[in-house]
């Protein structure tokens, strides 16, 4: 079976993650497709494949012979909610011309909009049809695996153990919360959730998350001078206090941000949720700090407690673990180079499971799917691009040597 055959099934089972949800996997529609991947699991060979109490799919495939490493495989079943996630009507646009592709929502793929798309010109490119996201973050990397697992099992070729992991609720950051490390049994990993054929990628943002709450004090707006503070007006003013340039709009490659996620509120009360990131880890400290002054500048000039700041650190960049372990890289560059593609690195402005396991001891970077587009209803993904990295990961698992 090809890696897209696959991927058409996964994506008509509806997982997205709900970060409002304390149950893990926050959603039941991951433990449906969890059941169903441990099925096909076993059926094709993978007989100790398993899910356990938190939805975490396991299975490995015995080594058969000396001189290779454990190596592990791992993707997430969950998609974001913030688009629909279901019902996913596709189509395959066969040998596609590098133009403007109508979706029947009357929306259009364009290449103005997504200058990728002409680097897919003669492949089929697997599209939805506007009204909901595709889901190739990250089913096209559980299609991925699988497939070169079952060629894998079907080949003969000589390998180490095979280590495979499936987890939930990626998308909301809870991705390796429950994460059996030691019972993996890997001694480095590989999350397949990228998106251009050929990256690698080993740097991510350090991230926190802040929430700000301001107090207020509400007066009758007929007699309110001098006494009323209003605390929704608190929030704007605490927002003018941040660099405006440093928002996510204005800033790429390794340039950090900051993000006002949302922001509600009334005269007494008002509460915004920011998100921090930056690839250096001493300017990432420096933008918590900058949060919890510009709440000290509220205090001073209103009253204490007027913006009470929380910060939570939510992962930070692998970089620092990953450069300990170069041979892992050189393995990833050597696949793609047997499969006639180039690799590259390029860092990433966000984070993955494989960031919170590179800390958790098992080094883990992360490598293509093939998918473009991610988190929205424009995501397709191209048959060839899905062939290609099920071909990459037969070779990461074949190869006797880094390089």
């Amino acid at each position: 079976m090809r890696a897209h055959e696959r991927f058409l099934r996964y994506i008509q089972f509806d997982t997205a993650s709900n970060e409002a949800r304390g149950t893990c996997p926050s959603t039941p529609g991951q433990l449906v497709l969890g059941r169903t991947l441990v099925r096909e699991m076993l059926d094709m060979g993978i007989h100790d494949a398993r899910m356990d109490e938190f939805g975490y799919v396991y299975g490995s495939i015995p080594a058969t012979a000396e001189g290779f490493p454990a190596i592990g495989l791992i993707a997430h079943m969950d998609t974001v909610d913030d688009v629909p996630a279901v019902p996913i009507h596709v189509r395959i646009v066969e040998n596609y011309d590098g133009k403007m592709v109508r979706l029947e929502s009357g929306d259009q793929l364009d290449p103005a909009d997504f200058p990728e798309l002409a680097r897919r010109t003669g492949k089929d490119l697997i599209v939805t049809d506007g009204n909901a996201l595709l889901g190739a973050d990250d089913k096209a990397g559980i299609a991925e695996i699988l497939t070169a697992c079952e060629r894998l099992l079907a080949s003969g070729a000589p390998h180490g153990k095979v280590c495979v992991g499936f987890t939930p609720d990626e998308e909301i950051g809870r991705g390796t919360d429950h994460f059996d490390v030691a019972g993996f049994g890997a001694d480095f990993a590989y999350t397949v959730d990228g998106d251009e054929v050929g990256s690698i990628e080993y740097e991510n943002f350090n991230a926190a998350s802040a929430v700000v709450e301001f107090h207020g004090r509400s007066v009758h707006p007929g007699s309110a001078k001098g006494k009323l503070i209003n605390a929704a007006l608190l929030a704007m003013e605490f927002d003018s206090l941040l660099p405006a340039a440093e928002r996510p709009e204005h800033t790429d490659g390794y340039e950090g941000f900051y993000h006002l996620c949302s922001v509600s509120g009334e005269t007494e009360h008002a509460r915004s949720l920011y998100i921090l990131r930056d690839h250096d880890r001493s300017k990432f400290e420096e933008r918590k700090q900058t949060m919890f002054r510009a709440a000290e500048a509220i205090n001073e000039k209103y009253s204490p407690d007027s913006a009470v700041c929380r910060m939570k650190d939510s992962y930070y960049n692998m970089r620092e673990i990953m450069e300990k372990y170069p041979h892992v890289l050189r393995r990833a560059e050597a696949a793609y180079r047997a499969t006639g593609i180039e690799p590259f690195a390029t860092p990433i402005r966000g984070g993955t499971d494989g960031a919170r396991l590179s800390f958790m001891g098992l080094p883990c970077p992360n490598l293509a799917t093939g998918g473009m587009n991610a988190h929205g209803r424009f995501e397709c993904i191209a048959v060839q691009d899905m062939d290609a990295m099920t071909e990459v990961l037969y070779h990461l698992l074949t190869s006797r040597s880094d390089a």
